[in-house]
């Protein structure tokens, strides 16, 4: 776990305009910065950029973050990746999980960097390839694609010669060509050559790139005959089949507009698609679908739809995808499987019958439920008990995937009904987690009322300028609690994570802690982030009044109490003449707070 101390620090490093400027166009307007919200479609600016908070805020559609939030909601990263990609900019290091040692550390970084780099040369070298490769034009036009759709993939071209690449490697016997698959080495095999050679000949390159647009493998395609049709860059320190995806870089931005990701099988069907009015897909890269991409893939839209060939080998893969959505399968996701005739692929079929004939297709893709039913009912005679009982062995460890949801219940009712059971029995036989049909649904719970009052205006002060928190004492707090004890809970808690980020603590700092930690924060984070900035100095004489008042309120409820009493014991009226001092302090120190510091 990256420590609290390391986010801070790095938030107090970065600047958010500079961030969210290498993927927005932001112009000044006032105290911040303006731009077309890239998470929705607008005609008119209404996202701000606030370099005083480190704040984004979109009046439009309410997304809000911190510069970590911005890439983990724009580039599709988890919030390690999005650490890491900042910490690289600023020159920080992360403190990993597995406690390298920091020569270790700096070493595995330096490492990383070369690899980048080579990929990066090579990537450019193929591209100038292309260039003066007649015939890899020729089969580029005649597979319908332009120089324009080939430019905005990075379409190259590896030449047929055995060592093409020493025309940009001036050491082409360095480590990092072969750790990053450009070249294969048979100088240690035994009988080997003792040679070097391109692993890449005579293909049509497609460059893979990450979702930071760093090129990290190849895939290189034959021109006309040839095997394997696809070579694909092996794993490296860089690349990993089973986390990437092609054409997601490309595809982000489109993605969000579209509303929906088409995952199809190959590069082809990616370039040719964004060609013919489809730019919202992307493919596995000669694997089968995992989790971790649906992980990904979900991160970027709600709506994923999966399209395989007709034919076995795409059946096959269908079920592969379908057993890695499964524990990503909730009620806010949608997931569907589109199969094509047996003879088509995505590119022939948009062809052959237009692009309006192949969204309808798009849009009469089997939803999940659907699909897994159908895979574990269409080999088993249902009018037997046999046939019922292998459908539910087949179901079995499908549904034990998925979360508990209404979505599973769905499915387990409808595969009940036609195993001629009841769902409690299919939930019961099949262990499945936190059942639901068999249990009473438990009332929800109260909802928590907002903060109302002083202690409202102390917890939104302590938001925005979380560096004035030793200004509630325990006094202060002990009056709120008293006065509000649900939202003082609230209260004490935002003083120990502004405390626990010292005095240097800033809204964006204390924002991202509290994101992973009390939900109840959000709305009003997203309240103080639409707000224009306010005089610190303001703020600190607003919260003295709160906490003044606060304390003041609890010192004349006693009062009052002991007033009512009748003042009837020596205690009682020495506790009244103690108030009636502590209530004359708080009015003094009204007068000393409000001088400026």
């Amino acid at each position: 776990m990256i420590p609290q101390t390391f986010i801070q620090d790095l938030l107090n490093r970065v600047d958010i305009v500079d961030v969210v400027g290498r993927y927005v166009q932001l112009k000044k307007g006032g105290a911040n910065y303006m731009g077309l919200c890239p998470f929705h479609n607008e005609k008119s600016p209404s996202f701000t950029v606030s370099p005083t908070k480190q704040f984004y805020h979109c009046f439009g559609c309410g997304a809000h973050g911190t510069a970590i939030g911005f890439l983990i909601e724009y580039s599709g990263l988890n919030f390690v990746e999005a650490v890491k990609d900042l910490a690289q900019g600023v020159g920080m290091v992360v403190p990993d999980d597995d406690r390298l040692p920091p020569a270790q550390r700096a070493e595995v970084q330096a490492k990383s960097l070369a690899l980048s780099e080579v990929m990066s040369r090579a990537g450019e070298f193929y591209k100038q390839e292309l260039r003066t490769a007649p015939q890899a034009i020729a089969y580029l036009k005649k597979r319908g694609l332009t120089g324009e759709i080939a430019a905005r993939f990075g379409i190259g071209y590896a030449p047929s010669g055995w060592d093409g690449l020493r025309k940009v490697f001036d050491r082409y016997d360095a480590s990092e060509l072969v750790e990053a698959g450009l070249l294969i080495d048979r100088s240690d095999e035994e009988g080997g050559s003792g040679k070097r050679y391109d692993r890449f000949r005579d293909r049509i390159m497609f460059p893979i790139r990450n979702i930071k647009g760093q090129t990290i493998g190849f895939g290189g395609r034959v021109l006309e005959t040839g095997e394997p049709k696809y070579l694909n860059s092996p794993e490296t320190p860089l690349f990993q089949k089973g986390q990437e995806l092609y054409g997601l870089f490309e595809a982000r931005q489109v993605i969000r507009e579209a509303g929906y990701v088409l995952v199809t099988e190959g590069y082809m069907d990616v370039v040719a698609l964004a060609q013919l009015g489809f730019p919202q897909a992307v493919a596995t890269l000669g694997t089968a679908c995992t989790p971790t991409h649906v992980q990904k893939l979900l991160r970027q839209t709600d709506h994923v739809i999966f399209s395989f060939d007709g034919d076995a080998a795409g059946r096959r893969a269908a079920r592969r995808a379908l057993e890695a959505c499964l524990p990503h399968a909730g009620d806010d996701k949608t997931l569907k499987f589109l199969f094509l005739p047996p003879e088509h692929d995505p590119d022939s079929y948009v062809r052959e019958f237009g692009a309006q004939a192949f969204e309808q297709q798009v849009r009469d893709a089997m939803p999940l439920s659907q699909f897994l039913l159908r895979e574990v009912t269409q080999d088993n005679d249902l009018a037997t008990s046999e046939g019922r009982a292998r459908t539910q062995f087949d179901a079995k460890p499908l549904l034990q995937a998925m979360p508990p949801s209404a979505l599973r219940l769905q499915i387990v009712r409808s595969l009940a009904q036609v195993t001629q059971t009841t769902a409690s029995e299919i939930e019961a036989l099949f262990e499945l987690s936190q059942p639901v049909a068999r249990v009473r649904v438990a009332p929800p719970k109260a909802k928590r009322t907002a903060p109302m009052g002083l202690e409202r205006q102390m917890i939104r002060l302590l938001v925005t300028y979380p560096q004035l928190a030793a200004m509630l004492d325990h006094e202060a707090l002990s009056a709120a609690e008293q006065l509000a004890p649900d939202n003082a809970e609230m209260l004490k808690q935002l003083v120990q994570a502004c405390v626990a980020l010292g005095e240097n603590a800033n809204f964006a700092a204390l924002a991202e802690q509290l994101r992973t930690q009390n939900a109840d924060f959000d709305p009003l984070i997203a309240e103080i982030a639409a707000e224009s900035d306010a005089d610190p100095e303001a703020a600190r004489l607003e919260l003295a009044g709160a906490v003044r008042q606060t304390k003041m309120q609890v010192v004349k409820a006693e009062m009052d109490r002991l007033a009512a009493g009748g003042l009837a014991t020596d205690e009682m009226r020495q506790r009244y003449r103690e108030l009636m001092q502590r209530q004359e302090q708080l009015r003094r120190q009204a007068e000393v707070e409000t001088l400026p510091k």
